[in-house]
């Protein structure tokens, strides 16, 4: 499984082997799946008809198929540009201008889009399936829970006499502010803490 900074230094370097100047290149570290991105939405504003957009996948126009194929329609209809998919250069939109072109381009556009979409259905599928049997084997998702010390209740008592100072009895306890509230609400409620 490759992290996500292994993904754009793989798109990176297919950009640059495309020739496309740096001060050409737009990075959100964001998912595809919105298109609410500072650098998307910068690079729409400065393309104007006629330029050329080199995309590494046709997934980095989204994820979903209508969202990809709403924004190549904006990119190629609305804006005039070209777009060329380095991964599928039969998504190459300089080529064929005439009808047939456009057609054929239309058609692999819309499987490719499909096919991204499925795949990011069959990605959460897995992993919904993968998250049910680490649970059936007993696996605990989060951070692990932090039990207040022995004498909490003690503690407790100290704090709220005046004793002690909230600080000094989260110091005394050795549990952050949250948790320190949270043990003391099940300690009013008489379950969960130690005695």
């Amino acid at each position: 499984m490759s992290t996500r900074e292994q993904n754009l230094d793989r798109q990176l370097i297919a950009l640059r082997a495309a020739l496309v100047p740096e001060e050409n290149l737009f990075v959100d570290k964001q998912s595809g799946k919105d298109f609410q991105r500072p650098q998307y939405q910068k690079m729409l504003r400065r393309l104007k008809k006629d330029d050329l957009l080199y995309i590494k996948s046709i997934d980095r126009l989204g994820r979903n198929y209508t969202e990809i194929l709403e924004q190549w329609r904006v990119l190629t209809k609305e804006k005039g540009v070209d777009i060329m998919v380095l991964d599928m250069p039969l998504l190459d939109t300089r080529r064929g201008k005439d009808l047939m072109g456009t057609f054929l381009s239309d058609i692999v556009l819309q499987v490719l889009s499909f096919v991204a979409e499925n795949e990011r259905e069959s990605i959460r599928q897995r992993q919904a399936e993968g998250i049910a049997a680490a649970k059936e084997r007993g696996v605990r998702f989060g951070r692990p829970s932090v039990e207040p010390p022995d004498g909490f209740p003690a503690i407790v008592a100290q704090w709220k006499s005046g004793r002690l100072t909230f600080q000094e009895a989260l110091e005394c306890s050795g549990l952050s502010q949250a948790t320190f509230y949270r043990r003391l609400k099940e300690l009013r409620e008489g379950r969960g803490t130690k005695k």
